[in-house]
């Protein structure tokens, strides 16, 4: 690790000792990532980084100031005191933010998904994965190119109300785009997967889940845009669900008036339940967040009812609640997020989720996702690895991608399906989801793309 346990508690202590306001918080957040990419069915970089960051938050009479360093001798660590304070001199008092959660008594396991294993997984070992999910294309006559990453991850905070937690973690993720070529319409299939334990992960399953699907890619032909009947694979559901976290979850947007929460009213079917919990092991825990709350459980829609957002400690002051354990680092115009959600599975075997369906659409993964009404949780978005016409509960051919503008709400209120088991995917931006694949019964798809292939 880039700094040990013992001596990141002394970075705490340090840095809590120098400053001289009676509010401080010291957050250290230490990575050691390592990562394998491989291009074109090869292995083009390895790489591995060390990295360790000291923030220092002073709220000095209603006035911030942040500042942060990777010095962490005496002196970088009195300097960057300094020049936090020195922000907060200058700053314009923000009373409403200029809060520090304090100790609710509540414990955690500091050690919660970390797995030796994965910290010490070795170069050979990412690259016999690699090679796996390589061979899988080429068997295809397709040319995969993706990542294959394992780290250590470590949270520690300190403030001088008496907050004191840490908590480290391992992740490991596989990623695999496979492509015959990079021509507009060019066949393409995509497989991901991630874990705190990198022996979970099953490179030659997922290099053959890739490569199915870009096989079956080749071909692919128009359909005309419109609603339709959908399967969405796990893929598309986190998409979906990591951006609605983004518009909406926060306890920040709800407060502003932006957000879709309208708490306590149906929004979606009755057999949607989505929530956040992020001390559940069978996702990717991270049970406190960056201001050293322990995670709560948030229930965010309960059978189909919006029931809360989620909160960091200045938004859960102001709305009452305290935090659940939902901060970002400061400074954070984002307000809190909710960071390991959850999705109820149904009762629907995922293979059998085609049956029903007489003529629809089967949508491996979104991508270039982005909002365009967040108070009715509009977003656009695009089909992307493995977009299939469904006939007869079939996949009767492969088709050019779509652009979608769809309320997801009303999307999953009508959904007739959930399998019956779920994924964990890391996000594209942040968190991770463990999801169901889902059965809806319309999702409005408004034209075709020739959106190019990648990564």
């Amino acid at each position: 690790m880039v700094a040990t346990l013992d001596r990141i508690d002394t970075l705490l202590d340090r840095a809590l000792a120098h400053a001289t306001t009676e509010r401080v918080e010291a957050l250290v957040l230490a990575q050691d990532l390592a990562l394998t990419r491989f291009a074109t069915n090869r292995i083009h970089q390895n790489v591995r980084e060390h990295d360790a960051t000291l923030q220092v938050r002073v709220v000095d009479h209603d006035r911030i100031g942040v500042a942060s360093t990777n010095k962490l001798d005496e002196a970088g660590i009195r300097d960057v005191v300094e020049r936090a304070s020195a922000i907060a001199e200058r700053s314009a008092p923000n009373p409403a933010a200029a809060v520090l959660p304090e100790p609710d008594g509540r414990d955690h396991d500091p050690d919660l998904g970390y797995v030796p294993g994965t910290a010490e997984a070795s170069p050979e070992l990412r690259a016999r994965g690699a090679r796996v999910v390589i061979d899988a294309g080429e068997a295809k006559g397709l040319q995969a190119s993706g990542s294959f990453s394992t780290s250590v991850m470590t949270i520690a905070v300190a403030n001088s109300l008496g907050v004191r937690a840490r908590h480290r973690s391992t992740k490991a993720a596989l990623l695999t785009v496979m492509m015959d070529g990079f021509a507009s319409g060019a066949a393409s299939g995509y497989a991901h997967a991630g874990s705190t334990d990198v022996a979970d992960l099953d490179p030659e399953a997922l290099g053959l889940e890739a490569a199915d699907t870009g096989d079956r890619m080749r071909g692919a032909g128009e359909l005309e845009p419109g609603e339709y009947e959908v399967i969405l694979e796990e893929y598309a559901v986190a998409g979906l669900l990591e951006y609605l976290s983004y518009i909406g979850f926060s306890g920040l947007a709800h407060e502003e008036g932006r957000s879709f929460m309208d708490l306590g009213r149906r929004l979606m079917g009755e057999n949607v339940s989505i929530w956040d919990d992020g001390q559940d092991p069978s996702g990717m825990p991270s049970p406190i967040d960056f201001e050293g709350v322990v995670r709560r459980r948030v229930d965010l829609i309960q059978d189909g009812v919006a029931r809360a957002v989620v909160h960091d400690a200045a938004t859960g002051s102001r709305a009452g609640t305290g935090s659940t354990g939902h901060g970002l680092p400061a400074p954070n115009l984002l307000g809190p997020m909710a960071l390991n959600l959850f999705m109820a599975p149904g009762s629907t075997p995922r293979d059998e989720l085609l049956r029903g369906v007489k003529r629809g659409v089967w949508v491996t993964r979104f991508h270039y996702i982005n909002p365009v009404h967040p108070k009715k949780a509009i977003l656009t978005g695009m089909t992307k690895d493995g977009t299939f016409l469904i006939e007869d509960g079939r996949l009767s051919r492969p088709i050019l991608n779509f652009r979608f503008t769809q309320s997801i709400p009303e999307a999953f209120s009508d959904v007739r399906a959930a399998g019956s088991e779920t994924r964990v995917l890391p996000g594209e931006f942040f968190g991770a989801a463990r999801v169901p694949a889902l059965h809806l019964g319309s999702f409005n798809f408004t034209g075709v793309t020739a959106a190019e292939g990648g990564e």
